[in-house]
């Protein structure tokens, strides 16, 4: 099957999505964009792909009716399965990697103390990695680098204890190998993954044993299908270092405005709050930009600036979000330099106010910035929509509306819970208007 690709590598992250002849979306795709751009690109659209082997395999086990409702919960484990695998394969190579570097690390008489703990940590994180897969599991990221190293970290100051060895040594074999392995791609083991991702899953739902080979049929059959990678289009903060010829990248806000466009078709205006930069875009009815403003090449208003205050609060960047919904008055952030909001969050933490009324506040603060950037390209008109990560920010789509109501009335807000997927679904349309539509116009010249 033909699929048309776009891939958005942004400043914090890359994203990719894939569609059909159809222009459905079969698969969305995304990791960190490390300091490989290259390698960010091609593990996001290998994520991508794969993400639309498990719609092909949902479409062929659902047309079939082997599995008379279970259908969610098996295709469920089956990727819980695939990604254990998928993770057991990244941590042996972290672990060869790391022994590696224990060897030319510069540990002196620690050196032989240090290759045993290393051993220790791997053989720990390797008997708990299944508890990062189970049903209920929770993580706070699904990146490699996040899981793992949470773990690593973890685990690594209990083994550091017990062996009386310095966990800094530690540390600083896993921070060199780190960089390593995740520039790793690992495409070559997909098949091999799913399989044994399959095998796995039978066993865990017993239940699926009489109907093995109604099931098996299908899903190898969508394994034996070839995707074929017919048109790709880049975009984002770091298209310029995309591996492709102009012809295939188009900048960001024309993409973020196609692709809302694509989501919404009514849209009129969109605003795109991501890690590095804030865009208003105006778009005619096409999915056409018309105008477009962006915020300068200051940090505060942008997801960065939500990094930084997460940093200064020694707290995870999605708990922000939650601690701003509890507050009952939004304290008043006068600064609009990232720097000096966190000098005045600390300011207003001595004062005694709450830290949920500080979240509240600077939340406020980031839309009140959008909200300049959105009057100087043209306002907001019916129907607006909210992309970027940003968008996922409960608190901030909460400034955001109260802000839009105060400013323009009752106007319909649109938030998809994709929305960080908006610049490579627009990306993924370029691509597929380049082949398809094309095609199509070229078929209509002919004819006439």
């Amino acid at each position: 099957m033909r699929c048309f690709i776009g891939i958005d590598l942004g400043s914090t992250t890359t994203k990719a999505v894939v569609v059909d002849e159809n222009q459905n979306i079969i698969g969305r795709g995304i990791t960190n964009s490390r300091s490989n751009y290259d390698t960010a690109a091609a593990v996001a659209k290998q994520e991508a792909m794969l993400n639309g082997r498990f719609y092909l395999f949902r479409q062929a086990l659902g047309s079939t009716g082997a599995l008379n409702g279970g259908l969610d919960t098996f295709i469920e484990q089956l990727e819980r399965d695939f990604r254990a695998e998928q993770y057991l394969e990244q941590l042996l190579d972290l672990e060869e990697t790391c022994v590696k570097n224990v060897g030319t690390g510069h540990f002196g008489a620690a050196q032989g103390a240090v290759f045993e703990a290393v051993q220790e940590v791997f053989r720990r994180l390797k008997d708990e990695a299944h508890l990062l897969f189970a049903p209920g599991a929770k993580r706070k990221s699904d990146f490699f680098r996040d899981i793992a190293g949470g773990q690593y970290m973890a685990i690594g100051e209990q083994v550091a204890k017990e062996a009386g060895t310095r966990y800094e040594y530690l540390l600083n074999v896993f921070d060199r190998s780190i960089i390593e392995v995740e520039n790793h791609v690992y495409g070559d083991q997909m098949r091999h993954h799913l399989l044994a991702a399959l095998e796995n899953t039978f066993q865990a739902l017993p239940d699926t044993a009489g109907r093995r080979s109604r099931v098996e049929a299908p899903i190898k059959g969508v394994l034996d299908t070839l995707m074929e990678e017919t048109y790709v289009v880049g975009t984002g903060y770091g298209r310029a270092r995309l591996p492709f010829s102009k012809e295939h990248v188009r900048s960001e806000i024309l993409c973020h405005g196609l692709g809302a466009h694509v989501m919404y078709p009514h849209t009129a205006t969109v605003l795109d709050i991501g890690g590095q930069d804030t865009k208003a875009i105006q778009v005619d009815p096409a999915g056409i930009v018309e105008s477009f403003q962006m915020n300068d090449r200051c940090a505060a208003g942008c997801g960065r600036y939500l990094g930084y205050i997460a940093d200064e609060m020694n707290m995870g960047l999605h708990e922000l979000g939650p601690m701003a919904m509890k507050s009952t008055k939004a304290v008043r952030i006068n600064s609009t330099c990232t720097v000096f909001a966190g000098a005045e969050l600390r300011d207003r933490l001595s004062l005694g106010d709450k830290r949920e009324d500080i979240m509240a506040g600077l939340h406020r603060s980031i839309i009140l910035r959008a909200m300049s950037i959105l009057a100087r390209s043209g306002g907001v008109r019916d129907q607006f929509t909210f992309t970027g990560g940003v968008a996922k920010n409960e608190a901030a789509v909460k400034a955001l509306r109260e802000l839009v109501t105060e400013n323009y009335g009752d106007l319909q807000l649109n938030i998809d819970p994709d929305s960080i997927y908006t610049g490579a679904l627009g990306g993924a349309t370029f691509a597929w208007r380049a082949v398809v539509q094309e095609g199509k116009a070229a078929e209509h010249r002919e004819a006439a």
